[in-house]
């Protein structure tokens, strides 16, 4: 089974230049974890909630240089600016992406080596759907026990 006969076709998706307002209001309204990032028909990053929180957080170097436990009040008000910032100042631009001609367990051994949930699927870097874990089991699924759970 081909990971073309499996992934989610016309994934939403987001320019590396929208405000992050407005792509956090669509992760929360929609839950959706991550959004692909398209630039001029490819892809360019991936902007998951990870990257949105992580920018609250204090850095390693805070840490070590001695900052006191954190202020988790103050930190949660640190997102009223975080979300000011553009997709592209806070999106994963090393992205890691599948082929649709890929066997979809040889997909899924790359998810969960990486620890993904979904993943791209592009074609010549143009980003042609996305593949989730759900996608994979349900496939699975299908192909293995739906019809004997239907015969009498």
């Amino acid at each position: 089974m081909l990971v073309s006969e499996i992934m989610s076709r016309s994934p939403k998706t987001v320019a590396p230049d929208a405000k992050l307002l407005e792509v956090v209001s669509l992760m929360c309204l929609f839950r959706y974890s991550g959004l692909p990032v398209e630039e001029d028909g490819k892809l360019a990053g991936i902007i998951a909630e990870k990257d949105v929180l992580h920018r609250m957080f204090p850095s390693l170097e805070d840490i070590m240089d001695g900052m006191s436990a954190p202020d988790y009040d103050s930190m949660m008000s640190q997102y009223k600016d975080v979300v000011n910032l553009k997709v592209s100042d806070v999106m994963t631009t090393s992205v890691i992406s599948v082929n649709p001609d890929m066997h979809v367990l040889r997909a899924a051994t790359i998810m969960v080596r990486h620890k993904f949930r979904r993943i791209p699927v592009t074609d010549a870097g143009r980003l042609v759907g996305m593949l989730s874990l759900g996608d994979i089991h349900k496939a699975i699924f299908q192909a293995n026990l739906a019809d004997n759970l239907c015969k009498p």
